[in-house]
């Protein structure tokens, strides 16, 4: 008799699930909007496809009814929807409708995921790699190594976050050239340098930089966050060019240098001036830090609107349930305009201020996103202080924008027009 009713039982919850939907809205009424981009990856990584229903509640999720899938949700504390087939086809009507801004992103394949970090210690942390492994998605870390002998080829997508690749040390000479993790960090990438058969770091720097522009341009997606974006510019545009001082690499500058430098070789800066004082914690006039006049109750910036039938790439960058973000500070905090392409994309601006935060752009077959500060949820992150603690932030709109781009390369290739 029980094992009837069993078989009755298990019927009926096969029977009951088909033609149901599982919607994960992210609008305010989202309890985890982190964590919810990592169901949408496990739905992707077990198989199965999802649509991204862009300017739909906040960029909702759509899938097929799993058990699998709902019993996550429940664990994760990610609110979610189950729905008829009836119901989901209204919502795709609507969205489809061309007198509303929404649509439709199907997304097919778990992207594989690298964060280029070093392997050892150092005092501060990554706000992609926490992000990450709050959200439960997957990544592989890789540094200089990795990416000289070929290993970016395994991976769809890249994040580098508080990096120097000027091989100046992050600029940290003056605060502190005497504290033991800068010394052995600079042991370190010397010692690496020699074994990777450069004689400078600044050498072994602006090669992993070319190899991650090459990776680019053979269509990945590059997404950087604080010093590695302004960083990243100057060391291509210096190719050949001795741009550091003494006590980085052993020799002086090329007193040249400001007029030998090669805009036509960077992703998004143009016309910027170098600081060559090593003393002063900065690279250029890309960033604004210096010279910005925001006090924190004003420091904010505003996504922009775009299409999402006409520009689905940068709708789907900035989908967020605010358009308005709480800014935030790192060594590289916003981009002075002046210094912008042309060709770059702003999706995010302190217009007030002139400044803007949240960047896109193509190079040759790929796409790259800057993305400027060091940690949405804490707005002066110092050097050795504690990683930001995101259980108290699961709705944090500036985290969200990072898993935007971290689910960007699931998306159907032929949906893609910028």
């Amino acid at each position: 008799m029980n094992k009837v009713l069993l078989t009755i039982l298990l019927t009926f919850a096969c029977f009951s699930s088909w033609g149901l939907k599982i919607l994960i809205p992210m609008d305010e009424t989202q309890t985890n909007h982190l964590k919810a981009y990592g169901i949408a990856y496990a739905v992707l990584e077990r198989g199965g496809t999802a649509e991204w229903l862009l300017n739909y509640r906040g960029g909702s999720f759509l899938t097929d009814f799993s058990q699998d899938i709902a019993n996550m949700c429940r664990v994760r504390n990610v609110r979610f929807e189950q729905i008829a087939d009836a119901a989901a086809d209204n919502i795709l009507s609507e969205i489809s409708r061309n007198d509303v801004n929404m649509e439709q992103i199907k997304l097919e394949k778990a992207p594989k995921i690298a964060v280029y970090a070093p392997k050892t210690y150092k005092p501060w942390d990554d706000a992609v790699m926490l992000v990450l492994t709050y959200a439960e998605i997957p990544y592989t870390v890789v540094y200089d190594e990795e990416i000289l002998t070929g290993e970016l080829s395994k991976y769809d997508w890249l994040h580098v976050h508080h990096e120097d690749f000027t091989g100046q040390f992050g600029k940290f000479y003056a605060m502190y050239k005497n504290a033991p993790w800068y010394k052995n960090q600079v042991a370190e990438f010397n010692a690496l340098a020699q074994k990777m058969g450069y004689s400078k770091v600044s050498e072994l720097k602006l090669a992993v930089a070319k190899t991650m522009k090459a990776f680019v341009g053979n269509g990945g997606f590059m997404f950087a966050m604080c010093s590695a974006t302004d960083s990243f510019d100057i060391a291509l545009a210096a190719e050949g060019v001795d741009i550091c001082q003494p006590m980085f690499d052993g020799d002086g500058i090329d007193p040249d240098c400001q007029k030998k430098l090669d805009f036509s070789k960077t992703f998004a800066f143009k016309d910027f001036t170098l600081e060559l004082n090593p003393n002063v914690y900065e690279y250029s006039d890309i960033d604004a830090t210096r010279t910005r006049r925001v006090s924190q109750d004003n420091d904010i910036f505003t996504l922009f609107d775009f299409s999402a039938k006409w520009d689905p790439v940068p709708t789907m960058l900035c989908q967020n349930h605010v358009s308005v973000i709480d800014g935030f500070m790192g060594q590289t905090t916003a981009y002075n305009k002046k210094v912008l392409k042309s060709s770059v994309l702003i999706m995010g601006e302190n217009k007030a201020a002139n400044e803007a935060r949240y960047i896109h752009g193509e190079y040759e077959k790929g796409t790259w996103t800057w993305y400027a500060g060091h940690d949405p949820e804490d707005y002066t992150h110092y050097v050795g202080d504690e990683p930001t603690n995101l259980d108290l932030h699961p709705n944090s709109p500036g985290f969200r924008l990072i898993l935007n781009n971290v689910l960007f390369p699931a998306a159907k290739k032929k949906k893609m027009k910028t």
